[in-house]
């Protein structure tokens, strides 16, 4: 299975297709004046400056964090996903420009990296505990391969693979090589794509070595450590474990997600590749182990992980708090990524769920309607009085800001939504696969044959989908439909041609065998429902959240008044779908239901506490889905609703 070219789909999704087409239109050039610290008020990032300095083009100091380089790297690769899906023209000479200036910074024999060029030439290749030389290199890489394909143009891949020819020299098991790894991962899944584009196996067997390499003894990270004795950029890291990093065993005999958030899900999505291109089963066990515990065990409701705001990281099984959550937005990007994978490696569509469950929800809050503010941190609960500075609430923001000191978010939701059409659909030799039910047109070509899809989606409205295929098969040729059915499917009707049709089932497949043009229609049945957590996550015992489909649904101070957490609502309550809110994207229906407010007049106006002599209000709630909440001002906001008997 493998990604359908972008050039061959085009999104037209109400809600989708608003977000994909602000990426061209608004989020690239507002990204742009940030990168070139031309964008009022928000966090200067000195990312292009640096790469001024480095080149020798300019005076001055280094700043910003470690791997700041990053930031126009991603910029990069949104930019060419822009071009491949024929929005994005227009910034191909800014792109270029940006791509010369890269090389003119690269050194000679292949090393690139701002930081330790201009700042500590000396200190290269010593720290890769805190030093994000291959994790940026990994996204050079990454931008340069999508930048290719875009355009046929090769200056961005010439310059990545110098990079990764000297990767590839300089690590490794043989004498006078350091057997180090990455203490970012990200590097493995630019190798891979490099190899993929270039035939050169020598960046897959380098991606490979990084994997093995990692856990095994003696820890190479915290041997280096030792060496230094200190840490350079972050002080935080003082009770460092390895397992923070992933590497306090071998990736494949890993069966909990351990530390940091993104780190564990590049490195699970970079497994998943390498399982498949080596037929690796141990390493195929290793992820399917990871996948289980995380999607099982770890993450919100929202495809959120990574709980702890200090460091960023998973802490253990159902510990899922509400309040003082991080879920960083790249986290569930990582989560998509590995999702993908496994599916392409196993055949499943099971893995999509999931993925979907992410985009719909974490990924889509991380950026607002208009595409120039970003979330970081994903809370399932918000008051924003208390999100106050210097506290445990400090990670939490109660609107979305214009910028991070640290702002690998931004442009990874960029890069996300441009490449959309990928988590879309996929193909192989003779079937072409939908597994996400987001408005689009796609077209195919395959050995045996081509074929032209227009899918029209009314999943969040009415569950039904409508598809019009004209499909050309060679003589003796077959070709296929596959399309996932959704775990919250409650049926999976099909009429094909206007006759219902019972296709066959296969790993979660309905399969479609084409025999010229097919018009399909599936009614899955989808429905609002209440949902209830694993008795085990207490911070949701006696609670329900609200859903449809893959979207969670969340209250907002807006129609619902402040103090959410005094509403409570009856278990199995009545759900009536009502009209989208005007001011938001999407045409997504407002879900409302009945419930009560407690309010207690035992307690006198200016009393901390009194007599519990509660009284019940009579309420209607209004719910919104929760990836567009704080589009319309700040206010509270709640996802996990008390349960009255």
């Amino acid at each position: 299975m493998k990604k359908l070219q972008l050039s061959k789909i085009k999104i037209t999704d109400a809600l989708f297709g608003s977000y994909a087409k602000q990426v061209a239109d608004k989020i690239l050039l507002y990204q742009w004046n940030v990168l070139n610290d031309k964008q009022e008020d928000a966090f200067p990032t000195h990312c292009m400056e640096n790469f001024r300095v480095a080149s020798g083009e300019a005076e001055g100091e280094r700043k910003g964090v470690v791997f700041q380089d990053t930031d126009l790297y991603k910029w990069l690769e949104a930019v060419a996903y822009c071009i491949a899906n024929g929005s994005g023209k227009r910034y191909e000479e800014l792109a270029d420009g940006a791509i010369e200036l890269i090389g003119r910074a690269q050194e000679e024999d292949g090393y690139l990296n701002t930081y330790f060029t201009v700042t500590a030439p000396e200190k290269k290749w010593t720290n890769l505990v805190e030093g994000h030389e291959l994790y940026t290199s990994g996204h050079l890489m990454e931008a340069a391969v999508a930048y290719y394909e875009a355009t046929g143009k090769n200056s961005l891949l010439n310059i990545a693979e110098k990079n990764a020819d000297l990767i590839c020299r300089v690590f490794g098991r043989e004498e006078g090589q350091i057997k180090g790894y990455p203490g970012h991962q990200e590097v493995e899944i630019g190798l891979i794509k490099l190899y993929r584009a270039t035939g050169k196996r020598k960046y897959l067997e380098e991606a490979y070595y990084f994997i093995q390499e990692r856990g095994s003894e003696p820890n190479y990270l915290l041997e280096e450590i030792k060496r230094r004795g200190r840490f350079e950029f972050f002080p935080e890291f003082k009770n460092y474990t390895s397992s923070y990093a992933q590497a306090h065993i071998r990736p494949a005999k890993q069966k909990t997600a351990e530390g940091h958030a993104v780190r564990a899900m590049y490195m699970c999505a970079a497994m998943a590749d390498l399982a498949g291109e080596y037929q690796d089963k141990e390493l195929l066990e290793g992820c399917q182990a990871l996948w289980e515990n995380v999607t099982g065990k770890r993450m919100y409701i929202t495809g959120g992980v990574g709980t702890s705001g200090f460091l960023e990281r998973f802490t253990t099984d159902y510990d899922l708090p509400n309040t003082t959550n991080y879920s960083e937005t790249c986290a569930s990007i990582g989560l998509m990524m590995f999702g993908q994978r496994m599916t392409e490696v196993t055949g499943k569509a099971g893995y999509y769920d999931t993925v979907e469950r992410a985009l719909y929800n974490t990924v889509l809050a991380g950026i607002n309607k208009e595409g120039d503010r970003y979330f970081y941190v994903n809370p399932l609960e918000v008051v924003p009085e208390f999100c106050t500075a210097n506290t445990y609430m400090d990670h939490v923001k109660p609107v979305r800001q214009k910028w991070f000191d640290v702002a690998c978010c931004p442009t990874n939701v960029a890069r996300t939504l441009a490449s959309l059409g990928q988590y879309i659909y996929a193909q192989d030799e003779n079937t072409l696969y939908v597994h996400q039910f987001i408005s689009s047109e796609a077209e195919a070509e395959f050995a045996g044959g081509s074929l032209r899809l227009k899918l029209e989606s009314e999943l969040l409205q009415t569950g039904r989908i409508h598809m019009e295929i004209d499909g050309k098969a060679k003589e003796d040729r077959e070709l296929f439909l596959k399309i996932r059915v959704p775990a919250y499917a409650e049926k999976s009707g099909v009429l094909i041609n206007g006759r219902k049709t019972e296709p066959a089932k296969e790993n979660g497949y309905l399969v479609i065998p084409l025999t010229g043009a097919e018009k399909i229609e599936l009614d899955f049945g989808v429905r609002a429902r209440w949902v209830a957590a694993n008795p085990l996550v207490r911070a949701d015992a006696g609670k329900v959240a609200l859903m449809k489909g893959p979207c969670v649904y969340c209250l907002e101070e807006k129609e619902n008044g402040k103090n959410l957490s005094a509403l409570y609502v009856k278990q199995g309550e009545e759900i009536r779908e009502e009209a989208p809110a005007a001011e938001l994207p999407g045409e997504l229906p407002t879900l409302a239901y009945s419930a009560v407010r407690m309010i207690n007049p035992g307690i006198a106006e200016g009393e901390l506490y009194g007599e519990a002599a509660f009284e019940e209000e009579k309420v209607t709630l209004r719910a919104i889905p929760y990836a567009l909440w704080n589009n319309r001002g700040q206010g509270e906001m709640l996802v996990w609703q008390k349960l009255k008997f």
